[in-house]
């Protein structure tokens, strides 16, 4: 275990967070679920079917286990559903039936304040996650849109923040304008900050260090750089860079030469999902990384997608993510009152 997933576990058990677990079918979630409640980082509630739960031979103490189809709460979730959704065409008959799908139950156990955040896609796609989420939770006040990052920690690495970065947009916002990939340089800032609880230095990758190349992907990046600046000045920001400019101090020196933040990066916002997603597993397959995510950000509370291929391990990683989100947009809130 990485000094970043002891630091987040240790701080999501010092305030604790109800997250709710809709995929309790899945093998992988129960054992995720049954760390979680040992490691004390969560309270956990797990949806799962009647015949899930009664052949389940794992140990549920502790766990609040939910099967939203006989659940007695299913009509009044079913009565907020169709109010949320009633302008845009749901009958009550559709809301009755959402009420008992897992991830419709688990975003409304959030919206609710039954749940402090939810975990899920291990077994579903990013977009069966997201969409119920997005419908009902919508995004964070100020949020422009809901992206995705991942937070890659790579062993013995003196780069970044002791090997510990934030890669984004590697998991949602498949090509991104220039306007969209300056904030997600914002968001991913405040979620590094957040979470490693170190000062973010972001790069803002292409393929190109400041015009030594010249196109339209180039230009995208160049003008993202601008918007960021003008919207964040006050944030450590810089490119565009590429990969060996913005994180090796010595070819940062090198190639951007009068660039102070060049080979300090421990941000790095990809032009677009093909080069995010494909660097992350690079990482990760490669570099022997542990990569946690994909975390999202702009929600209005916390909802985290995992990759189908999570392990249980994983998966109770993000669990503490999400607690630890849920501990910052608290605090947020609470200096805001």
């Amino acid at each position: 275990m990485s000094s970043f997933t002891t630091r987040i576990m240790l701080r999501a058990s010092a305030d604790l967070q109800t997250i709710v677990l809709p995929e309790g079918d899945d093998p992988r979630t129960i054992e995720a679920a049954v760390q979680a409640q040992k490691l004390g980082i969560a309270r956990v509630i797990l949806l799962a079917s009647e015949a899930t739960i009664q052949s389940c031979s794992a140990d549920l103490e502790g766990i609040t286990v939910i099967d939203p189809a006989t659940w007695p709460e299913r009509q009044r979730y079913a009565d907020v559903l169709y109010e949320l959704r009633q302008a845009k065409g749901m009958t009550t008959e559709q809301a009755w039936q959402l009420a008992a799908n897992v991830l419709y139950c688990g975003a409304l156990m959030v919206y609710l304040g039954q749940a402090d955040g939810m975990v899920a896609g291990a077994a579903h796609a990013t977009s069966d996650v997201l969409r119920p989420s997005l419908q009902i939770l919508k995004t964070a006040p100020g949020a422009k849109l809901v992206s995705a990052f991942f937070v890659i920690v790579v062993p013995d690495c003196s780069y970044g923040e002791n090997g510990t970065f934030v890669f984004a947009d590697s998991g949602l916002v498949e090509n991104p304008s220039a306007e969209e990939l300056a904030n997600i340089a914002i968001s991913s800032a405040a979620s590094f900050a957040a979470l490693v609880e170190a000062e973010p230095v972001v790069a803002m990758l292409s393929y190109s260090t400041l015009g030594s190349a010249s196109s339209p992907l180039v230009e995208k990046v160049q003008q993202a750089t601008a918007i960021a600046r003008d919207l964040a000045p006050e944030l450590k920001l810089d490119g565009e860079f590429q990969l060996d400019a913005a994180i090796v101090p010595a070819i940062g020196a090198s190639k951007a030469p009068g660039h102070e933040l060049a080979g300090q990066a421990n941000v790095l916002i990809f032009p677009d999902l093909n080069s995010g997603n494909i660097a992350y597993k690079l990482a990760q397959r490669l570099a022997k990384a542990e990569a946690y995510g994909p975390i999202t950000q702009g929600m209005a509370k916390p909802v985290n997608d995992l990759s189908r291929g999570a392990s249980a391990e994983d998966i109770t990683g993000v669990i503490a993510i999400t607690a630890v989100q849920s501990q910052a947009r608290k605090a947020i809130m609470e200096s805001n009152r």
